[in-house]
């Protein structure tokens, strides 16, 4: 709970008695989230569970499997309308990129069918909502020389279509070091760590049109090795970012 510039917090809740990781956090509602996450002591399945918030404290509904295979780096993007968009690398499935529509009802969540955006491997994608209807994903495409990418899905339903993918870094982007996130006006900012220039933090304007994407021209907001990205927006206008900084001992 924030009070002007302090923040205070109620008691822990566990949503994962086991071994929990890749876990991420959806907004759906008011007073309701989804947490998405790889669950170790279920054959690190994608798992996801709904959480209502009361006052300080936070409770959970039943886990509920989005895939029944090895899934790693997923994340979550809520979307409006009581729906999410799960994104993870789907490692039962020749390491694909791939994207799933969850549709919480009270305490519970239920998935569409899975999506392949990206039929290679794909670690840490990570989406944003535009609207109501549509998410950016922005990944590292190793089988495309590790270059960053992003690419629009629209959700109709419990199902999600995918545009053409757009290079935004025709270099390596670092590894699980990409945020995302969106400034309205169709447009989002996309952060990520640029080894084709000196790991320099970098930034970069993605522009949304249809189920297109277009870009800018990145900036540099840290000439220094940066890692670890991510970002939220402020108003229309403005993004915070934060990161590790390799020159200040990380």
């Amino acid at each position: 709970t924030i009070s002007g510039t302090s923040i205070s917090f109620g008691t822990a809740t566990a949503f994962s008695t086991g071994s929990a990781a890749y876990v991420h956090v959806a907004n759906v509602e008011n007073d309701k989230v989804v947490v998405f996450f790889q669950e170790g002591d279920n054959s690190n399945y994608a798992t996801a569970r709904v959480g209502t918030v009361s006052g300080t404290g936070i409770s959970f509904g039943t886990a509920v499997v989005a895939n029944s295979g090895n899934s790693a780096f997923t994340n979550v993007a809520g979307i409006g309308n009581n729906k999410v968009v799960g994104v993870y690398r789907d490692d039962g499935n020749s390491d694909y990129g791939t994207a799933i529509v969850g549709t919480v009802s009270g305490t519970d969540i239920s998935f569409g069918s899975e999506v392949v955006f990206n039929s290679g491997n794909t670690p840490d994608p990570v989406p944003v909502s535009i609207g109501s209807s549509k998410v950016v994903i922005a990944y590292r495409d190793t089988s495309n020389s590790n270059y960053g990418k992003a690419i629009v899905g629209t959700v109709s339903g419990t199902s999600i279509s995918f545009g053409l993918a757009v290079v935004f870094e025709a270099a390596t982007i670092g590894f699980g070091d990409t945020g995302i996130a969106y400034i309205g006006s169709d447009k989002v900012v996309i952060s990520y760590q640029d080894e084709g220039n000196s790991d320099n933090g970098t930034a970069i304007v993605g522009t949304v049109s249809g189920t297109s994407i277009s870009f800018g021209t990145a900036a540099v907001f840290e000439a220094a090795t940066t890692s670890i990205t991510n970002s939220t927006s402020i108003g229309g206008d403005k993004v915070v970012i934060v990161y590790s900084q390799g020159s200040n001992a990380g």
